[in-house]
């Protein structure tokens, strides 16, 4: 009896609610090495160290983990748990190779050599390989096989598909937990890179909130010109920001930072506040 005890409390380690599971045994040949690993935002910084800190600004929950070994080669598998699907997308976002293409595993995936991540729901997964060689196979095995244990959101937060294609760099729009744009007033949100200059999209949590964010963002301009733009919007010139175009919509702040010279980002502008909802 004592024993059947341990394996529920082993099991509800390694389980979490919803079906999601990391067993070593969803790819033949692999077995579990050494216990299960598992971690909370107050001691994070034992296993993470100097890491821990980009973990916890994405609302970091929970992590739990196992390594799994086949030969020579282990695999560490961490599955995180998120506030939410926004910022579970967000730490995929904020850990994917730029370089590398995106894969249709849960929200989004990516496998490289060595290492592989994916979002799904509100957990974000990574598995790092060793020795240094191409795991890719195996790797791509293990988060297929891990994403059909996790149910929920498969598609990417609905700000993302806000942006306007014209001119947007691919794949370039992610969350920003905190500070968009460098400033604290604008708390987080989500920046996109287009060839004129940065796009940002923020919320506030009403429209009273954002109209004083909005009302603090044109004292710093100084001498903002009006736009006829959704709620309220001007352009101006910051001395770190450079050109801006700035609208508020309902509870939303966005529109385009370090314009250079005259380019002009109301069209853009306008094109993205017609799609905020």
């Amino acid at each position: 009896m004592r024993c059947l005890a341990c394996l529920l409390v082993l099991l509800a380690t390694v389980q979490r609610g919803g079906g999601q599971t990391l067993d070593c045994g969803l790819v033949p040949g692999w077995q579990q090495q050494g216990p299960v690993r598992s971690y909370e935002p107050d001691n994070l910084f034992d296993y993470m160290n100097g890491n821990a800190e980009g973990y916890l600004i994405y609302r970091f929950v929970a992590m739990h983990g196992i390594t799994c070994r086949q030969g020579e080669d282990t695999l560490v598998l961490d599955l995180s748990e998120m506030a939410d699907p926004e910022y579970a997308y967000g730490m995929f976002s904020a850990n994917r190779d730029p370089r590398a293409p995106i894969e249709p595993i849960g929200m989004g995936g990516q496998v490289l050599q060595r290492r592989a991540i994916f979002a799904k729901d509100k957990y974000y997964v990574e598995v790092a390989a060793n020795p240094a060689k191409d795991h890719s196979a195996a790797l791509r095995a293990f988060l297929t096989g891990i994403e059909k244990t996790i149910p929920g959101q498969t598609s990417t937060p609905q700000q993302i598909q806000w942006f306007p294609q014209e001119g947007l760099v691919p794949n370039s729009v992610r969350l920003v937990p905190e500070s968009v744009l460098g400033l604290r007033m604008l708390r987080s949100g989500y920046v996109g890179q287009y060839d004129l200059g940065k796009a940002f999209l923020v919320a506030e949590s009403t429209p009273e909130s954002a109209a004083a964010v909005m009302a603090k963002l044109k004292d710093r301009v100084g001498q903002p010109a009006r736009v006829d733009l959704a709620d309220d919007a001007f352009r101006g010139q910051d001395k770190y920001l450079d050109g801006l175009c700035v609208f508020r919509k309902g509870r939303y702040i966005g529109g385009f930072a370090n314009l250079k010279g005259d380019r002009d980002a109301v069209p853009l502008a306008a094109k993205l506040a017609a799609s905020v909802k």
